[in-house]
C-alpha cells in the first residue's frame, strides 16, 4: 500500500512539475519573441480594446506606450524563467495572473471572447495559476524549495 502511495506522490508531482515547466516556457518565449522584435508594440492591442477602452487606450498614450511596451516583455520573461526554475515560483504565478487578466478584457466583448463564451484561454490559465499558487508549485523539484527553508512566507 505505501508504494500505491508514493507512486500517486510521484505522478503528481510530476504532472505539477511539468505543467510549471511548460507555462514557464510558454511565458519565456513570449517575452523573448517579443525582446527579438523591434517593431513589436502593445499599441494596437491595446487602442482596439473592445471593454474598458479608455482605460487601455491611455496605456497607448505617448506617455505610456514606452513602459508598456518594456514591461510586458520583461514580465513575461520574468515569469517565465520564475517558473521555469521554480524561483518566487507564487510571486511570479500573482503577477501572470495580472498580467492574463489584464490581457483578457480588451478582447472580451460581453460575453463573447475571441475563441469562446466568457471563458478562453487566459482564464483557463488563471485558474492553472491559482492551483500553481495553492500546491506551491515552487518547492517541487524548484529552487523555492530552498528559498522556502530560508524565508517561508507568501512568495514562495
Amino acid at each position: 500500500m505505501a508504494t500505491k502511495n508514493l507512486n500517486n506522490d510521484y505522478v503528481k508531482e510530476t504532472i505539477i512539475f511539468l505543467l510549471r515547466i511548460a507555462l514557464g516556457w510558454l511565458f519565456f518565449y513570449a517575452g523573448v519573441e517579443k525582446l527579438m522584435n523591434p517593431e513589436w508594440t502593445a499599441s494596437g492591442f491595446l487602442l482596439n480594446a473592445k471593454t474598458f477602452h479608455d482605460l487601455y487606450a491611455s496605456f497607448a498614450s505617448a506617455g505610456n506606450i514606452g513602459w508598456v511596451n518594456s514591461i510586458v516583455p520583461w514580465g513575461e520573461l520574468s515569469i517565465g524563467l520564475g517558473l521555469i526554475f521554480g524561483t518566487f515560483t507564487r510571486l511570479a504565478s500573482y503577477f501572470a495572473i495580472l498580467l492574463l487578466a489584464l490581457f483578457y478584457f480588451p478582447g472580451l466583448d460581453f460575453p463573447h471572447v475571441k475563441n469562446g463564451f466568457i471563458v478562453d484561454e487566459k482564464v483557463i490559465y488563471i485558474l492553472v495559476f491559482a492551483a500553481l499558487i495553492y500546491v506551491r508549485a515552487g518547492t517541487i523539484w524548484g529552487l523555492d524549495y530552498f528559498i522556502n527553508k530560508k524565508i517561508k512566507n507568501w512568495l514562495v
